[in-house]
């Protein structure tokens, strides 16, 4: 190889992540039971990243594992408490009588002391193991999908831009976008025959 010259190229290690020490954690509940028999009964949630311009913004979302229904999203300028808390708060709004079961990461927001302070009581918490996504499946695939059927396809300067493009497409997915997984009809139309 000397000889040659010929240099072998070795890709850089990523560093490793260091791991924090979350003040909260749950079991992981869900266990990759990605099935629910009634609506508001398994929810998942996380938080995604956009860039618009040279800047970002960050999608929080709750799902709901019946029906694929998104039954919440904010979108905001950090990945804050804030963000996922309000998210949260109005998901809760719309069904003041259940106590579902939350399954997201352990970001920091959902291993907090003030999310447990204002939550506990209203649903019950399930978490990923570390390091392992998959436990978080179908919301991850939703963020794939939306980003492959609407963010891709588009070049966003703003935020209004962005945020427009997203409640639209979130919109167009609950009422409109058929799921061969739903016996061919939309989310809340499946919902709604369910109720």
């Amino acid at each position: 190889m000397r000889i040659e010259g010929i240099q072998s190229v070795i890709r850089r290690k990523k560093k490793k992540y260091t791991p924090s020490t979350p003040q909260h954690t749950a079991e992981n509940l869900l266990a990759r039971k990605f099935h629910a028999e009634t609506p508001n009964e398994k929810w998942l949630t996380d938080v995604t990243e956009f860039k618009y311009g040279s800047q970002k913004a960050y999608l929080s979302a709750v799902l709901d594992l019946h029906d694929n229904t998104i039954v919440s999203h904010v979108l905001g300028h950090s990945n804050n408490n804030n963000l996922v808390f309000e998210t949260v708060e109005t998901a809760l709004q719309t069904t003041p009588d259940r106590k579902p079961m939350l399954h997201s990461d352990r970001g920091f927001q959902y291993t907090s002391s003030k999310f447990k302070e204002l939550f506990g009581a209203k649903l019950t918490q399930s978490m990923s193991r570390v390091g392992k996504c998959i436990d978080n499946g179908p919301m991850e695939s939703f963020w794939g999908t939306l980003k492959s059927e609407r963010y891709y396809l588009n070049v966003y300067n703003t935020y209004d831009e962005l945020k427009r493009d997203i409640d639209d497409y979130i919109h167009f997915y609950n009422y409109e976008r058929l799921q061969a997984k739903l016996n061919g009809l939309s989310p809340m139309e499946f919902r709604t025959k369910a109720v």
